[in-house]
Formats: structure tokens, C-alpha cells, sequence
């Protein structure tokens, strides 16, 4: 069975190969979803684009090991329609930026590839008010923040549009006539290492004297992604009960991030040296593998002075809209700068020596998967794919 032959794994990761008599991709898939898929900081050749896509986001992996073992990069035909900023809404069909509208089903589609609820969840706002304060005390408290994400989580609406969402993909992808047709979910991991007591003095504030990583702190920031990838789970299990086989799996990478967080013992934070932490600090480095590592320009590049990004009179309403962390940390900085001049920095090369802000990925990637956190992921998901019957 075709199912058979794209999911069997031989070692190394690589897949078995497919067999065609045609000229065009022998198969395919498609990526949707937020900036975890879409694997924000890790990497572009040439020009980064407006969705942020990294060179070593998991779904970019497994695109890169299925055409390995297909002949060659025209053996696969690979939709990346992962977008940083996303929501449930961007991926469901009608909308202006629609992901699923946007994803062609003439072109070979035998998988999906699935990261959404983040966004929809509010964990920038919980990132702003309880960990880098970028709006200064104008973000709010961090006990509101997490009421609202708790408030957002238990409510029913995410898990509606999530059903909707993972129906819309498989409609399109006309899985009636590709019974192996599979939709797989990936959740989010736990932050921090939160029973180690070395980073309760310590802080990732974007300014002077911000917010300390208290172990009450992160405890509840793991509990929340502990709580989202419930809810996911719960979902997917909704969705599978209306089928006689399931058509969706939800990967649940967590441990595979053990050892690898923030705040882990000896660790002192920000340890932006550290290439065994799994997670991006606020203009960290990636730590992709030797001989793997693309040209990262993109980081470090400056915006014009009049950039409307930073623009503290404008630049709010946009960024809201886009949902990209990056311009919306940008956006409160320049705001919380122009009504407190006097505000310092607690890192001095958060801004570019000529006072000149970074493009927003330097921001926006920060609790985003470094690429060995992407390795792992992809690894995981490949794992889920063995275990199918």
C-alpha cells in the first residue's frame, strides 16, 4: 500500500522508495500552520520572506529526507503554507491569507503536517507580560496575561475551528480517494526547567531590572503548554471518533526537550553560549549542526530609521493583525522608548550600535525551536509514523 511506502523508515531517518513510471513528483506534501512549523531564525537562502520560513524547520527536514530517498528535489512536491503570526483563522478556508485555500490538491499530497495554537492561545501576551515586559509596565500584569490564555484554553472555540481546520485540509486533499492520506499534529514543549533554583535571580527582560524566572513563574508557563497540548490531543481524538481509522496523529514532543531547556542546573541565563538548549534566546544564535548551517544575514540585518514598524504613532494596529512576535515586540519597544526616553536596555546589542532597530525575526524567534530542536521534532514525528498500523 502507498501508505506503506511513504511511512516505512529505514535507518538514518531516510524513507523508502517509490517507484513511478511518470516524469513529475512521485509524491508530496504540505506543511500549514504558525511560526513553529514554519521554523522562524533557522536559516534562509537569500532573502527571508513574510512568513519567516527557516531552512531548518522539521517540515523543511522531512521534505529534504523524502526527496533523498526519492532521486532527487524534483521527486517531491513540497507546500509550505506555514506562516509565523498564524491562527486557526489564517489556516481556515475564506480568509484573506487562507492556507487551505492556498494549498494546491493537483499536485501529489499523501501527508499533512500540522502546528497551530499558539497564537490563538495567547502566548505572546503571556512571553510580553510575564518574561520580557517589551511594552515595559505598559504590558500588563503577568497574572492577567495567564488568566486570559487560561480563560482562551478552556473555552470551546479553538477546538472548534482546530475540527474545522483538520476536516478542511483532509476535504481538500480528497482523502476518500487516498485512504493513507494522514494528518499528523505536532503540540509545543514546556519552556523551562522549572525545579532548578538558579534562575530565580535571574531575568530575560528586554529592559533594565525586568521580570525574575521565578520557579512559581515557570511552573505555570509549563503548565499551560502542558495544557495546550491536551487540548490538542483531546481534538485529535474528536476528529479520529468520526472515522472507522484514524485520520489524524498528535506528536507530542515535550520530553524530547528534557535537558534542553531554559534554566537547567548550572545553567546561568541568559546564556546566549549555550548550544544545548533547544529554544532561541532574543538575538541568539542557532546552533544547527556543522556543515548543515546556511548564511543567516537576516538576524542581524538593521531596519531604515522610518520603517513604519517602528513607528510608535502606526505601527500597533499591523502588528496585532499580523500576529508576528517579532513586529509586535518591535512595536512596544518603540512605543515604551518614545513615552520613556530614559529607558535602558539590560542587554546593549538588543539595538544595533547606530541606535538602528533589528529586522523583527531577531525578536520574534525568541521561544521558538532552535534547528536541534527542529532534528528532534522531526525525529518524534518520524517515530509516530512507525508505531501506525
Amino acid at each position: 500500500m502507498r501508505l506503506v511506502a511513504i511511512f516505512t523508515l529505514v535507518p538514518l531517518f531516510g524513507f523508502a522508495s517509490i517507484t513511478s513510471g511518470g516524469t513529475g513528483p512521485l509524491t508530496g506534501f504540505a506543511a500549514f500552520g504558525d511560526s513553529y512549523s514554519a521554523g522562524i531564525g533557522t536559516g534562509v537562502d537569500g532573502k527571508e520572506d513574510d512568513c519567516r520560513h527557516g531552512l531548518g524547520s522539521h517540515a523543511v527536514l522531512i521534505a529534504a529526507d523524502l526527496r533523498a530517498s526519492q532521486g532527487g528535489r524534483n521527486s517531491t512536491a513540497f507546500q509550505f503554507l506555514s506562516c509565523t503570526g498564524a491562527t486557526t483563522r489564517e489556516v481556515l478556508s475564506g480568509g484573506d491569507n487562507s492556507q487551505v485555500d492556498a494549498f494546491n490538491a493537483s499536485l501529489p499530497a499523501d501527508f499533512a503536517l500540522l502546528s497551530i495554537g499558539g497564537n490563538d492561545l495567547g502566548f505572546f501576551d503571556v512571553m510580553n507580560a510575564c518574561v520580557f515586559r517589551f511594552y515595559n509596565f505598559y504590558s500588563g500584569t503577568c497574572q492577567t496575561a495567564l488568566a486570559n490564555a487560561k480563560a482562551q484554553i478552556e473555552s470551546d472555540e479553538f477546538d472548534q475551528r482546530l475540527q474545522i481546520v483538520t476536516t478542511e485540509i483532509l476535504d481538500k486533499a480528497r482523502w476518500e480517494k487516498k485512504p493513507w492520506f494522514i494528518i499528523t499534529v505536532t503540540g509545543y514543549a514546556r519552556f523551562f526547567n522549572d525545579v532548578t533554583d538558579e534562575c530565580d535571580d535571574m531575568s530575560f527582560g528586554i529592559w533594565w531590572n525586568g521580570p525574575k524566572l521565578k520557579k512559581d513563574l515557570r511552573m505555570k508557563m509549563n503548565a499551560m503548554v502542558l495544557t495546550v497540548n491536551a487540548k490538542i490531543r483531546k481534538t485529535v481524538e474528536l476528529v479520529n471518533s468520526r472515522f472507522t481509522k484514524d485520520k489524524v496523529i498528535f506528536v507530542d514532543y515535550d520530553r524530547e526537550f528534557d535537558g534542553h531547556r531554559f534554566c537547567e542546573e548550572g545553567v546561568q541565563e541568559p546564556d546566549y553560549g549555550r548550544t544545548d538548549t533547544w529554544f532561541f534566546l532574543v538575538g541568539g544564535p542557532d546552533n544547527a549542526r556543522n556543515g548543515t548551517r546556511p548564511e543567516r544575514v537576516s538576524d542581524l540585518a538593521v531596519l531604515d530609521a522610518s520603517s513604519p514598524l517602528v513607528d510608535p504613532s502606526s505601527c500597533l494596529e499591523p502588528a496585532r493583525r499580523s500576529g508576528d512576535w517579532g513586529m509586535l515586540a518591535l512595536c512596544y519597544m518603540a512605543m515604551a522608548k518614545q513615552q520613556d526616553p530614559s529607558l535602558q536596555l539590560a542587554r546593549g546589542d538588543d539595538i544595533a550600535e547606530n541606535s538602528m532597530w533589528y529586522v523583527p525575526t531577531y525578536y520574534g524567534k525568541t521561544f521558538h525551536p532552535r534547528s536541534l530542536g527542529h532534528e528532534a521534532i522531526r525525529n518524534k514525528i518520524y517515530e509516530a509514523w512507525r508505531a501506525l498500523d
